[in-house]
C-alpha cells in the first residue's frame, strides 16, 4: 500500500511539474502513464486478493 501510495505522489507531482513548466509536456504525459499503470496494478491486486482458496 504504501508503494501505491508513493507511486501516486511521484506520478501527481510529474504531471504538475509538466504542466506548469514550459517545454516539459512529456513529463505530464509520463505523470500520466505511471498513474494509469499503478491504478491497473492496484486494481489487478486487489481482484486476484478476493478470491478464497477452494477445497
Amino acid at each position: 500500500m504504501v508503494l501505491f501510495l508513493l507511486v501516486i505522489i511521484v506520478a501527481v507531482a510529474l504531471g504538475i511539474i509538466g504542466a506548469v513548466a514550459h517545454g516539459l509536456l512529456w513529463l505530464l504525459v509520463i505523470g500520466a502513464v505511471i498513474l494509469v499503470l499503478d491504478l491497473v496494478y492496484a486494481g489487478w491486486r486487489w481482484r486476484r486478493s478476493g478470491r478464497t482458496a477452494q477445497r
